[in-house]
């Protein structure tokens, strides 16, 4: 049988990139609370002691809105509040370079109804699921994520108050064809405070073997690198400038599917870069779920101003149960997906989230986690009484 490793990372809410993503996030967040049909496009940059707002926006009220409390309420909230740090949320400088929306761009994506309304951008955008866990997501990024979970909440739910914001995990997966078999590698850096290394790496081990304890995952011959220069204790944007847009592999499907280059954060719905993103993850869920194969992955594509996708490509690398051909009839005739943006924005509920945030997102992957609403399961049994099929896949654990 062949054998083959396969790696993802994830990194943390501290993570420099990630402070500017839930930034980004906020503002939208904000945006949308006070115009569900806001047009946004926030990009954020953080350095030490620094953070900036670039972008555009267009919506009720924005000049209104005091960004700078938004910039520094997420900072205190990732746990940035040690002055010492040299990044902290009563000590950074703020910069708003925010404008107006660009009149050319506004004119593809205001157009009346929801069936009308044009992409917001061209572009191709994939959505992937696989049955190899429960999530419908691949082991190495949703253990990566998971591991991430757990040390957050070690260091804000459990005292762990030697932890700092700032980590990143990866993790190596052996898979024998098309199954998992084991963790090869597990690699986690994480800020601390300036504590003995040794003990540093006996903490952080121990909290992941008991994380991952029930997986059947790790083994003897599992190895484990934690803080492999020795010392990380400058971290956060203190340690390194972060962007808006920068982790769209650990966004999505940790390299295990492709990724069109689009970020998601700090972009409303009409930004296909991240609704049909969403909208074609919400696809193949389904269809792994129903069972129509075991792994999916869908591309689609748009012109910018134009409602209808250019293309729909599906692949189920040889797991599928029924023809690709014809479940990609199915989809391009409307009745069960719309892919239009508009009418997306509309069935996810996009544009006014409950029980939900876009800040959310932007901590932990925007895929595999309850709560979303692309990530219902509602379109199996449509799905399974259109191509008879009487059950679905099991999906392993992790």
């Amino acid at each position: 049988m062949n054998q083959h490793i396969f790696t993802s990372e994830a990194v943390s809410e501290g993570h420099p990139d990630k402070v500017a993503d839930q930034i980004s996030d906020a503002i939208l967040d904000e945006a949308l609370r006070r115009d569900p049909n806001a047009h946004v496009a926030a990009e954020t940059f953080v350095g030490p002691d620094f953070a900036a707002n670039l972008g555009e926006l267009k919506f009720e009220g924005s000049d209104s809105v005091d960004y700078e409390s938004i910039v520094r309420g997420v900072v205190r909230d990732v746990g940035y509040d040690r002055p010492e740090e040299r990044f902290s949320w009563d000590t950074l400088v703020y910069e708003n370079r925010l404008s107006a929306q660009s009149p050319d761009i506004d004119l593809g994506v205001s157009r009346g109804s929801a069936e009308e309304q044009g992409a917001g951008d061209q572009g191709m955008m994939f959505g992937y699921a696989t049955c190899e866990t429960p999530e419908f997501m691949p082991a190495p990024i949703a253990v990566a994520h998971r591991l991430i979970r757990r040390f957050t909440r070690e260091r804000k739910e459990r005292g762990q108050t030697w932890l700092r914001p700032d980590a990143k995990s990866q993790v190596s997966a052996v898979y024998e064809g098309d199954r998992l078999v084991r963790l090869s590698t597990i690699v986690l850096s994480h800020q601390t405070e300036d504590l003995p290394i040794e003990r540093i790496r006996a903490d952080v081990e121990e909290i992941i073997r008991d994380e991952l304890a029930g997986t059947g995952l790790v083994d003897n011959e599992t190895v484990f690198r934690i803080n492999p220069t020795g010392k990380f204790v400058v971290g956060g944007p203190a340690g390194d400038s972060g962007l808006t847009g920068r982790k769209i592999i650990v966004d999505s499907y940790g390299g295990s599917a492709p990724h069109g280059g689009g970020a998601f954060s700090g972009k409303d719905p009409s930004k296909v870069d991240r609704s049909a993103a969403y909208y074609a993850r919400y696809v193949a869920k389904n269809l792994v779920a129903a069972g129509v194969a075991d792994r999916a992955l869908l591309e689609v594509s748009y012109a910018i101003g134009v409602a209808r996708p250019c293309s729909l490509f599906l692949d189920f690398f040889g797991t599928g149960r029924v023809d690709e051909a014809l479940v990609v009839d199915l989809l391009k005739n409307g009745n069960l997906f719309d892919f239009r943006p508009g009418l997306i924005a509309r069935e996810l509920g996009l544009m006014k989230p409950e029980g939900w945030s876009y800040r959310q997102t932007a901590n932990g992957g925007h895929f595999g986690r309850p709560g979303f609403p692309w990530e219902r399961l509602d379109k199996v049994d449509v799905l399974r009484d259109a191509f008879h099929l009487r059950m679905a896949t099991t999906s392993s654990a992790t």
